[in-house]
């Protein structure tokens, strides 16, 4: 089964700053460069914009002819330099000017296109020339034949369609008296429904290329599938794809083929649905967010029952120690699970019989052998695990989570998970990967492509797909697949009843797509839908880069432009900050703010002479201070120089590093499942010399940095359990064996030869070099690590028990929840922050308003610190009580003198302290 590869998460500072280097040395608005083969089919450099203009690529004198050439039967072909077979003809004329100022705003990538204008005549053929073979040829005044390309057509079908076709209802829908099965195939020839064996003729309506078939209702619950007779560009040829709906709802096993199910029968709903009573909604600027793989949480918990394990039931397993641990974490303040993407995946056999298992004793080899990672690979394109960042079908759970993945026990038990985690008191965010496709063209596993070619994939200026989020790219741009996003998500919201949802890649969306979205969850309404929209949330990673950078082709949904938008955007400066360096070093060793920059320096030449540590950390601490207002664009503060800076004067990596408008619209966190999770990450750039207790301690102020921002906060879940995948920075295709989350800590190792001698405790580390494909270049580094790195069950509770006072302490306080720019301008400061600030120490004050005011400190220096702010002399503060009762012993010692205003705080501790109101 073919793999398609998820990147490594965030696309660092580092990373965008040479993206945008690149796309700097790009004239604006300048062509890309025209078809070395200007002869050539396979390619299609012309774009049909819209039923007037078509947008050439020209490369010197203008040709004496331009001439569209439509063949219904797709047989056109370049022979010994001429145009073979027939075609309706259409002799375009150059308009001067090129394109006109709205055709350049719809179209910026192609402002420096020469536009050609299709006759008035011709125009009334356009429909029909779009259902084959359609190329554009140039011909010099004696004929020669200097230009033959095939055509971009997705903008002429949005202006012929788009108005009606994003109106329609697609899919299956139910009535009383039937159902009627819909899809949008504007190219296709004819489309016959294919079902449960008969072969249904089906209806086109000509105003929206929406074909579609009406049946009685015991076609609820059929097998079916479309047969679109189409030219495929991929193939130069007119074929006949036999293809599952893009707006599925349920599917056979492996997704062979479609089920006509009504989402509403009863017979689908677990007891106690329709009246779900879901926690509390927490609004965005305060949520506090476990990011969750579904497979991760119970695969190899021996707790969980047997046959529930790895799937959507285990959350209804309320014995298990993930549950519990999940409820432990509720408690505490967590207020939103979000689950690693659970739709209908490419890449994984959905019956366990089908799914390969490692064929190695994998815990009887060493710490740090190269066996494991080899084993888990050999198997990897056919086990039961994927991250699922390959799309298949959009808007159908997953049928390797369900337990039996055909028919519809997978929606049944995708609403009995949701209804077992807000019974949990959590509510629940899906992530989404609507920016890219498992595959395109024709690929069995295209869906999309095989329909309406050419159309749901951003295309390059060669007519290839863009593949630079690692798959092939979609294009929300384009109406219809702008409307398939909007639709997939309410029907998860009102069907599902998912609380909240997180955007993959992000920044490859239009920002009106995105704010599309919003607008029509915003419509839902309990009374109407079972559910409020409006309390929906939404986040994602809005990362600038690929073809749609620097809002090439639209206005993206990025981190700059989405600020004020109430959507947020995960936010990497922070991130980098406290853990030093980038996902992407050469070096793994490079110390940030948490893993002992200068404070407590590693043997890596990579950080640099003491004094450019010094700099660095200090800059550094300024970008943590940033992250801590909810990187607040316009915040004004004192940074380390003692110069007075707003937050978006703060650079990262070239970038600035405030950019929100208000508090929610930047996420911070410390880890995600992409790139080393927190404690692997800690693992390469701590000395290695570092205790396990020590290790414990720089978990927690690192998690804590995100814990205690403004807005709101994520964790990779396991983190608070000091989680590891044996260094592994990419787990996306590694197996349970890398990925496992250790609820019990005494099952945490493999029991490696390699291990410290009471080797069962632990936390997943020293499960073996990490995989190959994406680690090796840092075997070196990881090796030693292995076989001498170590914690147990004393320092796992104790992280975690630290975690959650902290989220005690960020949940309770309104100090930590403002919900305007100006009201953390009014109330938050750091008052020691300028040119004698204690290098690893943060120290941030809050007022509270008539509560309790605030002040915390993160030393992250191995030494007890004195911190004395001189303007709170005489104010009667205390250690919070909720570290005052909590679960660490070190804090308590943490203290405050009155009379002077120092806060004294034990090395590589972050303490909170109160002040109550008068």
């Amino acid at each position: 089964m073919a793999q398609h590869r998820h990147r490594t998460a965030a696309v660092t500072g580092t990373v965008l700053a040479l993206v945008a280097a690149l796309l700097a040395a790009i004239p604006a608005g300048a062509a890309p460069p025209p078809d070395t083969a200007p002869l050539d089919l396979t390619k299609s450099t012309a774009q049909w914009i819209d039923r007037t203009t078509v947008a050439v690529q020209e490369d010197g004198e203008p040709a004496a002819t331009t001439t569209l050439v439509a063949d219904p039967d797709g047989e056109l072909a370049v022979r010994d330099g001429e145009l073979t077979g027939t075609g309706r003809e259409s002799v375009l004329r150059r308009i001067p000017g090129g394109l006109d100022p709205a055709q350049r705003a719809r179209f910026p990538h192609l402002s420096a296109y020469a536009a050609y204008e299709v006759a008035p005549k011709d125009r009334v053929h356009t429909a029909e020339d779009l259902t084959g073979q359609v190329v554009l040829t140039r011909q010099k005044a004696d004929g020669t034949l200097t230009t033959a390309t095939g055509v971009q057509t997705h903008g002429v079908l949005d202006d012929l369609y788009a108005s009606r076709a994003t109106k329609a209802t697609l899919g299956p829908v139910f009535r009383k008296g039937g159902a009627t099965l819909s899809v949008w195939a504007p190219t296709a020839r004819s489309v016959a429904l294919e079902l449960d064996g008969d072969r249904v003729p089906m209806r086109r309506d000509d105003a929206s290329g929406v074909w579609s078939a009406t049946g009685p209702k015991r076609w609820t619950g059929k097998p079916y599938r479309y047969a679109v007779e189409v030219f495929s560009p991929s193939a130069r040829a007119v074929v006949t794809n036999k293809v599952t709906d893009p707006y599925s709802l349920a599917l056979t096993a492996d997704s062979t083929r479609s089920l006509a199910v009504d989402l509403d029968a009863k017979s689908l709903a677990p007891k106690g649905w329709r009246d779900l009573k879901k926690p509390k909604a927490v609004p965005l600027r305060n949520a506090q967010i476990q990011e969750l793989h579904i497979r991760d949480f119970s695969a190899t918990d021996r707790t969980a029952k047997a046959r529930l394990r790895g799937t959507y039931l285990a959350f209804t397993d309320a014995r298990s120690k993930g549950s519990r641990h999940l409820r432990k974490l509720a408690g505490a303040g967590t207020s939103y699970v979000h689950l690693l993407p659970a739709f209908d995946i490419a890449t994984i056999p959905e019956h366990k019989a089908d799914q390969k298992t490692p064929g190695c004793d994998l815990a009887s080899y060493p710490a740090d052998a190269e066996k494991q990672q080899e084993c888990v690979a050999a198997g990897a394109a056919d086990d039961a695990y994927n991250w699922g960042y390959d799309p298949f079908h959009y808007t159908v759970p997953e049928g390797s989570y369900a337990t039996d993945p055909e028919g519809t026990r997978r929606t049944r038990e995708f609403r009995e998970m949701v209804k077992a985690l807000n019974g949990d008191g959590l509510r629940v965010v899906m992530d989404v990967v609507y920016n890219h496709t498992a595959a395109s063209g024709q690929d069995p596993k295209s869906v999309l492509d095989r329909i309406v070619p050419g159309y749901y994939h951003r295309l390059l200026a060669d007519g290839t797909v863009a593949t630079s989020t690692c798959c092939a790219n979609t294009a929300p741009e384009n109406a219809m697949m702008g409307k398939l996003v909007v639709d997939s998500l309410v029907t998860w919201a009102r069907q599902y009843k998912i609380d909240g949802f997180r955007f993959d890649l992000m920044g490859h969306h239009p920002k009106a797509n995105i704010l599309a979205v919003r607008k029509a969850l915003d419509a839902l309404t309990p009374a109407k839908d079972g559910v409020d929209g409006k309390r929906i949330i939404l986040y994602g990673e809005g990362w600038n880069f690929g073809e749609a950078a620097d809002d090439a082709r639209f206005v993206q949904a990025t981190q700059k432009n989405m600020a004020g938008t109430g959507i947020a955007t995960f936010s990497d400066r922070a991130r980098d900050a406290v853990r030093g360096g980038g996902p992407f070093d050469d070096d793994p060793g490079v110390q940030g703010f948490a893993s002992g920059l200068h404070t407590d320096p590693n043997s890596s030449k990579a950080n640099g002479t003491p004094a450019e540590q010094k700099a660095r950390l200090l800059h550094y601490q300024d970008l943590i201070k940033v992250g801590l207002t909810g990187n607040l664009a316009d915040y004004t503060f004192t940074d380390s120089a003692g110069r007075r800076v707003k937050g978006s004067d703060v650079d990262y990596n070239g970038a600035p590093a405030g950019y929100a408008a208000a508090p929610g619209d930047a996420l911070a966190y410390a880890d995600a499942h992409d790139n080393e999770t927190l404690f692997d990450a800690l693992a390469f750039k701590l000395p290695r010399t570092t205790t396990p207790a020590d290790r414990s301690r720089m978990q927690v102020l690192a998690m804590a940095t995100a814990a205690l921002s403004q807005g709101p906060a994520l964790s990779q879940a396991g983190t608070d359990r000091l989680r590891s995948k044996s260094l592994d920075r990419n787990s996306y295709d590694s197996g349970d064996w890398f990925n496992a989350l250790h609820w019990d800590c005494r099952d945490g190792n493999g029991f490696g030869r390699g291990l410290p001698p009471a080797g069962r405790d632990g936390n997943g580390f020293g499960r073996g070099l990490p995989p190959a494909a994406d680690n090796k270049p840092k075997w070196p580094y990881a090796a030693p690590l292995l076989t001498s790195v170590r914690v147990g069950c004393a320092e796992i509770e104790a992280t975690s028990a630290a975690y959650r006072d902290l989220l005690r302490i960020r949940t309770t306080e309104p100090a930590f929840g403002r919900r305007t720019a100006a009201d953390v301008q009014r109330t938050l400061s750091f008052p020691l922050s300028g040119p004698d600030e204690t290098p690893g120490v943060i120290t941030l004050s809050a007022d509270a308003d008539g509560g309790r005011d605030i002040v915390v400190v993160f030393n992250a220096t191995p030494q007890t610190q004195r911190q004395r702010i001189g303007a709170l002399a005489g104010q009667p503060y205390a250690l919070h009580p909720v570290q005052e009762k909590g679960g660490d012993s070190i804090v308590k010692s943490a203290s405050y003198d009155k009379g002077s205003g120092i806060f004294t705080v034990p090395g590589r501790t972050v303490a909170v302290y109160t002040r109550s109101a008068p």
